[in-house]
């Protein structure tokens, strides 16, 4: 029991509840009848205190503060030495009870009961009612199967009929047999169900998925929450947590602790924190909570894309700016060395290839003025049927004759105009890489380009949506990066297919869900 308000409660519960049973023994074998009373007297003393302890455990096992209103405690006091003195100065006016001989099942004193205790009984089990209720009111809401525990505390008002029992019939001694019910539920919560009565208590009131585990990092016990987020840990008590959740093993960064599940068709994300108690300077064990981040990381992912999209962008207008400045350095070079030799002829095809070579630089700044404009993830998006706007595409681009046809269909949430450009890039790849007929195909969430140009002549495949690459050629420009950026802005993955030879074929998974 690590709280240490929730320990005291108990302790003085048990301690109390046992003080309370010795006395019955001595009652029973106490030889003289001025020893009986004495002996009596004080466990009705001791059996009054335990409905205060109950209670004190009772506030502060479920998180409530009563047991340190100071009104309420004082209140208590009062009460009970009120009552405690109608008890103990009932051999002058004997309204609590008084003792007449009994020979069965064996020579005693028996108890007759006075109005004074009928109502001071009554007002204690209102009393340990509240207690009950607030245990029972926390395990009905926790996310554990708290039946054992419910149980448990039921228990604890079934010597109850006992005592009914007793003082209607010979089957039992009338005595109250309290005691016994607060001694099942003392071994149930501390030997048996130990560590999920723990449990309950450190996740009161948090609503995330939990797993409680020992110091050797091992499966103790797990809510509901964490079970249907994490069917493996059906059956997993007593394995190693990193057998059940090999992604929280023994990582120490946050990017390594985050778990990517799938719900409902949605990809949410959950950071895995633990956090260790102790009882004393001994750790016994550790508390595994699994927290929604689904918003917050996929905002860092965003930003994370984001930010290589962003030197993407730079190393690719780096990379080509300084291309383009040599070639028109170069032939401004010859352009003048022509001039001074009087080639004028020579001169004009330099100078028309400095004009061709910003022409160039012209078309790939328009290409990146796409990633610029579209570049971040698609926040609202439409019904989009991607073979009309696969056609719709090709009629906003320049792709010389490039002939485009498309077969199937396909319908997906996007943004419609990123759709459209993501096919413009391709087209623009497409003619600049020689080809001049596409064929579309879509179908089964995924997208098929296949252009009959120059097949792939690199053996990475990666290289050809890397930006500043200059794969295939420095003319294909930025294009086939920009599909894949335009793809990842919807989830999706982009790749080209290797096993095609009769140009290349880029494929677009529309149900991925890559890092947006």
């Amino acid at each position: 029991m690590t709280d240490r308000e929730t320990r005291i409660g108990l302790v003085a519960l048990l301690t109390t509840t046992g003080g309370w049973s010795l006395s019955y023994v001595g009652y029973l074998l106490t030889p003289t009848d001025l020893l009986t009373n004495a002996i009596y007297l004080v466990g009705l003393t001791i059996g009054f205190a335990t409905v205060g302890c109950w209670l004190y455990f009772a506030s502060a096992y479920t998180g409530r503060t009563y047991h340190r209103n100071r009104r309420l405690r004082g209140l208590a006091v009062a009460v009970y030495v009120a009552i405690v003195a109608v008890k103990l100065t009932n051999p002058f006016h004997s309204q609590y009870y008084t003792m007449e001989a009994a020979t069965v099942p064996f020579a005693h004193l028996t108890v007759v009961h006075e109005p004074f205790h009928w109502v001071t009984t009554a007002f204690s089990y209102m009393l340990a009612g509240i207690g009950l209720f607030m245990l029972l009111e926390m395990f009905a809401e926790s996310e554990y199967d708290t039946r054992p525990l419910s149980g448990l505390a039921v228990l604890t008002g079934l010597p109850v009929v006992f005592d009914i029992v007793g003082y209607q019939s010979d089957l039992l001694l009338g005595m109250i047999y309290s005691p016994l019910g607060v001694a099942i539920f003392a071994i149930g919560v501390l030997f048996v169900h130990q560590d999920r009565f723990m449990a309950v208590q450190l996740t009161d009131k948090v609503d995330e998925a939990t797993v409680f585990l020992d110091d050797d990092d091992r499966v103790r016990d797990f809510n509901r929450r964490a079970a249907t987020l994490v069917p493996e840990l059906d059956g997993s008590v007593g394995q190693p947590v990193e057998t059940v959740l090999p992604e929280v093993g023994h990582e120490e960064s946050i990017e390594q602790r985050i778990l990517e599940r799938e719900r409902n068709g949605t990809t949410n994300y959950y950071l895995a924190s633990t956090t260790s108690f102790e009882l004393g300077a001994t750790r016994i064990g550790k508390l595994l909570m699994l927290t929604d981040v689904t918003e917050t990381e996929k905002r860092r992912r965003e930003l994370e894309r984001q930010n290589d999209q962003l030197h993407d962008f730079a190393e690719a207008l780096t990379h080509e700016l300084r291309n383009t400045l040599t070639i028109i350095e170069g032939h401004v070079s010859l352009a003048g060395d022509a001039i001074t030799n009087n080639q004028i002829g020579t001169a004009n095809d330099s100078l028309q290839a400095v004009s061709g070579s910003a022409s160039r630089m012209t078309g790939i700044v328009n290409d990146l003025s796409i990633l610029a404009k579209y570049g971040q993830t698609a926040r609202e998006t439409e019904h989009v049927d991607i073979a009309d706007a696969a056609r719709t595409a090709r009629t906003q681009v320049d792709a010389g004759d490039l002939s485009v046809t498309v077969d199937g269909d396909l319908d997906v949430d996007a943004d419609g105009a990123r759709v459209r450009a993501l096919f413009k890039s391709a087209y623009e790849f497409f003619d600049r890489n020689g080809a001049d007929a596409v064929e579309i195909q879509v179908s089964n969430d995924e997208i098929r380009m296949s252009g009959n140009g120059t097949p792939p002549i690199k053996a990475d495949l990666e290289e050809y949506f890397e930006y500043g690459s200059a794969v295939p050629t420095s003319e294909a420009g930025v294009a086939l990066p920009n599909v894949r950026a335009l793809a990842r802005v919807h989830g999706w993955t982009t790749r080209i297919d290797p096993e095609y030879t009769d140009g290349i074929r880029v494929v677009v998974d529309t149900d991925s869900h890559s890092d947006r």
